[in-house]
C-alpha cells in the first residue's frame, strides 16, 4: 500500500502542478473494454484496426480520461476530492505501449471550495494526446490515507 496526503482548498495555489504516469498495456485495453462495454474493434481487433486511419489498435479515449480521474483522486487535490466536470479534446491517438503522463495545473480557485484544473496528457515523445479542463470540489480537511492494493485480475 502507498500513503497519500491530499491538498485542501486552502493549501492549493494557482500554478501548482502535479503529475501521474503509466504505460498502456494490453490488460488495460481489455479491462477497460470489459468494464465500459466499449468493444469497438479499433481497440480490440488488430486486423480491423489495420484498415483504419490509425493503422493499428489504439486505446479508448476515455481510458485517458480515467487516468486524469486517477491523477485528481490520488495526486492533486487527492483523497476527498469530488470530480464535478471535465472537458476533453483528444489530440492524438494513444497506442499500446505508450507511456503516458497526466499533468495537472491549478488554473483558478473558484467559490465554494471549487478549483479549475488544466488536464493535459502527454506520451513518451512529449506529444500531447489529450487537452482539457476539470472542475473539482477540493477537500476542506487534510487527509492522509493508505490507498488499498488492488486484487489481481486475470483476463481471458
Amino acid at each position: 500500500m502507498s500513503q497519500v496526503t491530499n491538498f485542501t482548498y486552502d493549501a492549493l495555489e494557482v500554478g501548482q502542478k502535479a503529475s501521474f504516469s503509466t504505460t498502456v498495456e494490453e490488460r488495460h485495453i481489455q479491462l477497460f473494454a470489459a468494464v465500459s462495454g466499449d468493444r469497438n474493434p479499433v481497440h480490440l481487433d488488430a486486423e480491423y484496426a489495420a484498415g483504419t486511419m490509425f493503422k493499428e489498435r489504439i486505446a479508448h479515449g476515455m481510458f485517458t480520461g480515467a487516468l486524469i480521474s486517477a491523477a485528481i483522486a490520488c495526486e492533486m487535490p487527492g483523497p476527498g476530492s469530488i470530480y464535478l466536470g471535465q472537458q476533453l479534446k483528444f489530440t492524438r491517438p494513444v497506442k499500446l505501449g505508450d507511456s503516458l503522463t497526466v499533468e495537472l495545473e491549478i488554473l483558478e480557485k473558484l467559490p465554494k471550495n471549487r478549483v479549475r484544473i488544466a488536464t493535459r496528457v502527454f506520451n513518451q515523445n512529449a506529444d500531447q494526446v489529450v487537452d482539457g479542463e476539470a472542475e473539482v470540489l477540493a477537500p476542506k480537511q487534510q487527509l492522509s490515507v493508505e490507498l488499498p492494493e488492488l486484487p489481481p485480475i486475470t483476463i481471458g
